[in-house]
């Protein structure tokens, strides 16, 4: 008798497939963002490897990504964030990858998720009593979820968890811990730890491991159609709290929005460590730093030492000055201080 085909449906939360995609993209040796389509590949692997069965038999039927989105007044005024939207969604469009996005919130200034999380349980709940998958698959570390998998599991379909653990030290010297909430994992049939699952298939040369990172290709364009390169919707705020991530998101901690009258400064780019995703702008009596988040206008991974750049003055966790809303000059014709105007 045939096998029967396997259905998977895959949930993703947003903010946590971020943080993922930015550890590969500036932390690990890869610098290399995930593709979504070498990510769903993975993923009829790994279901494939725990069911049992050929990986032909394993099927994505459907998937749904969360997350909370910035106005498109606002992303306006962060450089090229309303074109990254665009783009991202025509690479989830692509895949069919059925994306759900809520307003963001500004609570204390600063912009938090608010109700993406009981979307995502109801949806995939739903999706579960009219039996669209046998296994869902699930791209969190939140606790909250432990409900969600029970009433999954005693409907009779399987759950899997995809999870990274992460430690490194930032550019401070603070130690950054990525945990899985150990409640969802006790709960789900398969938890699966991806981090490990990674390193051990790079290192083995695993073709299906190897495909899920973007390689670079100098010959394409920087955008269009499906092109999924470092276009992933980043807004730089923190709000995966929840998920055990501490000092996640921005190196250095969150500051309020500021306002659009705040002064502007012009400086030079003292230096740019395009692995861990952070530089320097020259700013006696001090230099100052900024994350790759911070970045308007073009990418992070484009600039250059000596650059000319403008930027607002922010500060960190610590009270520290640092850069926000960091463009670089078109034309190299001012002075190597830095200035207000």
């Amino acid at each position: 008798m045939a096998e029967r085909l396997i259905k998977i449906g895959v949930f993703y939360d947003g903010n946590y497939f971020l943080h993922v995609s930015n550890y590969y993209n500036y932390i690990h040796a890869s610098q290399q963002r995930l593709s979504l389509a070498g990510f769903h590949r993975f993923i009829c692997h790994v279901v494939a490897e725990h069911e049992g069965v050929d990986v032909k038999k394993c099927c994505i039927t459907n998937a749904h990504y969360f997350r909370g989105r910035l106005s498109a007044q606002e992303a306006l005024q962060r450089g090229n964030q309303l074109y990254n939207d665009r783009v991202f969604d025509d690479v989830l469009m692509s895949l069919g990858v059925t994306s759900h996005y809520l307003p963001l919130r500004t609570r204390n200034g600063r912009k938090e998720e608010k109700g993406i999380d009981v979307w995502f349980a109801l949806e995939a709940y739903e999706q579960a009593l009219r039996a669209q998958f046998d296994i869902l698959v699930l791209i969190t570390a939140d606790g909250e979820y432990v409900p969600l998998v029970r009433k999954v599991n005693a409907l009779g379909a399987r759950t899997m968890l995809l999870n990274w653990e992460f430690t490194y030290r930032d550019d401070t010297g603070r130690s950054i811990v990525t945990r899985t909430s150990q409640d969802l994992l006790q709960e789900v049939t398969y938890p699966v730890a991806a981090h490990e699952l990674i390193e051990r298939g790079l290192q083995g040369g695993v073709p299906y491991v190897k495909d899920l990172f973007l390689q670079a290709d100098p010959n394409r364009p920087a955008a269009g159609g499906d092109d999924e390169r470092d276009y992933t919707p980043d807004y730089g705020h923190d709000e995966v709290h929840g998920y055990g991530v501490v000092g996640a998101g921005r190196t250095g901690g969150e500051t309020p929005d500021l306002p659009i009258d705040a002064p502007v400064y012009r400086g030079v780019i003292m230096n740019v460590n395009k692995l861990r995703g952070y530089g320097f702008i020259k700013y006696p009596p001090n230099n100052l730093f900024f994350f790759h988040q911070e970045v308007e206008g073009c990418e992070f991974a484009d600039l250059q030492i000596g650059d000319e750049v403008t930027f607002q003055l922010g500060e960190n966790d610590e009270g520290q000055e640092v850069a926000k809303h960091v463009r670089r000059e078109p034309q190299p014709s001012y002075s190597t201080d830095s200035k207000r105007f």
